[in-house]
């Protein structure tokens, strides 16, 4: 655990996958054909926390829906890379945008497409329901599942790791 925090210190960005992550994996279709997502509370407040604190989030995702737009959106999250069949390509271009090395990033995925991202930065995590084959790649996995606040748990570690935690929590306790 002393490796993680020591490691999680120097993290500037934290990149998310989304469906199985930032959602519960479950792919819903109205009576249109039209797909559903459902994003927790929580985990969007987590996101808020590290902008507020500085610290970069993106989002690169396989899929490309209208309803992960307006989410990312309305967190404030700039860097939105969507329909990423290639995500070291992404993440490539990212790294060189915000000028970070691999040591100052955070990702975390849950399934295949996210291990190449995964094996080069300095931090990887998955979270609790991916498959067990995730798990061995990842360096944590969370307690929470994909979509039910273990977003959150990742920002709470960060933020706590890098103690900017209380200094966020102040203006709610005054």
């Amino acid at each position: 655990m002393k490796n993680l925090v020591a490691q999680a210190k120097k993290i500037k960005l934290v990149i998310f996958d989304v469906d199985g992550v930032l959602t519960n994996g479950v792919l819903v279709y109205n009576k249109d054909g039209h797909e559903l997502k459902e994003f927790h509370v929580h985990d969007g407040q987590g996101i808020k926390l590290l902008l507020q604190a500085r610290i970069e989030v993106a989002i690169i995702t396989t899929c490309r829906s209208t309803i992960v737009a307006k989410r990312m959106h309305d967190l404030g999250i700039q860097h939105v890379y969507q329909n990423q069949t290639d995500k070291l390509m992404a993440y490539e271009d990212l790294k060189k945008k915000l000028n970070l090395t691999d040591e100052q990033i955070l990702y975390v995925g849950d399934d295949f497409p996210d291990l190449p991202v995964m094996a080069r930065v300095g931090l990887s995590i998955t979270v609790a329901n991916a498959p067990a084959i995730m798990q061995k790649h990842a360096m944590a996995t969370t307690i929470a599942k994909g979509g039910k606040g273990a977003a959150r748990e990742i920002c709470d570690f960060v933020l706590e790791s890098q103690n900017l935690y209380q200094s966020l929590l102040k203006p709610y306790l005054s």
